[in-house]
């Protein structure tokens, strides 16, 4: 990892089937964020082709056909249009750029975070934990892998796989410095807060556990779809291997909104000692049982 890092993650919106509208405010605040300084910009889950809303009130059938039907339309490869602009927006501001779509596989669709970076495609990070109502719509994703990139080595959790933590474990064991949390959840009360008061204490505990600097967001704004819809309140954070908060939104919050933080390479290094000391005493075959069903 670089001496010094400066990171940005912003809470945006991500309208449903609208990725021309998505990147457009990507691409603004990817510009803020270079002005800014920072080297990597966060962007919330399915920021790209946008979030589909899973919490259906009346007829649940009629949800299910349409949004797997406007699913699969919307979904797009790991080389479309949407990550091709996405990597043209790295190009024009030299940034790192994280962002969630819903990925074309072929048979089966995924709930993916991609990186990308002037020089392409960096990495891509599938959902390994499916809630109830997401499963309908994509797989879980495999084991998540830790690319190597300018600011360091950098691995990506989606929303609900934080819970688990063998997630960001996986990372861990992979070297990851960086881990990044993009979010999707509607937690009361739907404000920034609300979600930080909800995310916060597992994004801070999986930093803590693995020595990494943690990178959040969540998305931010109404979205309606097959019937369905959900308000999202936004909130951002930025957390040390420590645990110490770097940065995070403001209170007065009213709209999309970015934060940005410096990652200092001397805060690591003695939360990843004391992590590397305890990390060395671990008997992995006793671990077998976690495994199981």
């Amino acid at each position: 990892m670089l001496q010094h890092v400066r990171v940005a993650a912003a809470a945006i919106e991500a309208k449903p089937g609208e990725p021309g509208h998505n990147l457009d405010g990507i691409e603004t605040w990817a510009h803020r964020a270079a002005e800014a300084g920072a080297s990597l910009l966060l962007c919330p889950e399915l920021s790209l082709t946008g979030f589909l809303p899973n919490h259906p009130e009346e007829d649940h059938a009629a949800w299910l056909r349409e949004a797997l039907t406007g699913g699969r339309r919307m979904a797009e490869p790991l080389d479309g249009p949407s990550v091709r602009r996405l990597t043209g927006i790295a190009t024009a501001t030299g940034l790192l750029i994280a962002a969630g779509l819903l990925e074309d596989a072929g048979a089966v669709l995924y709930n993916t975070h991609v990186l990308v970076g002037p020089t392409g495609l960096l990495g891509a990070w599938r959902k390994m934990h499916i809630p109830l109502f997401e499963m309908p719509l994509y797989n879980g994703g495999g084991v998540p892998p830790v690319v190597e990139t300018p600011i360091g080595r950098v691995g990506i959790t989606i929303c609900i796989d934080a819970f688990l933590p063998e997630s960001v474990r996986l990372l861990a064991v992979q070297g990851a410095e960086i881990v990044l949390f993009p979010f999707a959840a509607d937690p009361p009360p739907v404000t920034p807060e609300g979600w930080l008061a909800w995310a916060g204490p597992i994004v801070h505990t999986r930093c803590v556990e693995n020595g990494v600097f943690g990178v959040a967001c969540n998305v931010h704004g109404h979205v309606e779809f097959a019937g369905a819809e959900q308000t999202f309140g936004g909130g951002a954070v930025v957390l040390g291997p420590d645990g110490r908060e770097l940065a995070r939104h403001r209170d007065d919050h009213r709209g999309a909104h970015m934060v940005v933080a410096d990652l200092d390479r001397e805060a690591q290094i003695e939360a990843r000692a004391a992590f590397e000391y305890t990390f060395r005493f671990r008997r992995p075959e006793l671990y077998g049982r976690l495994a199981q069903p």
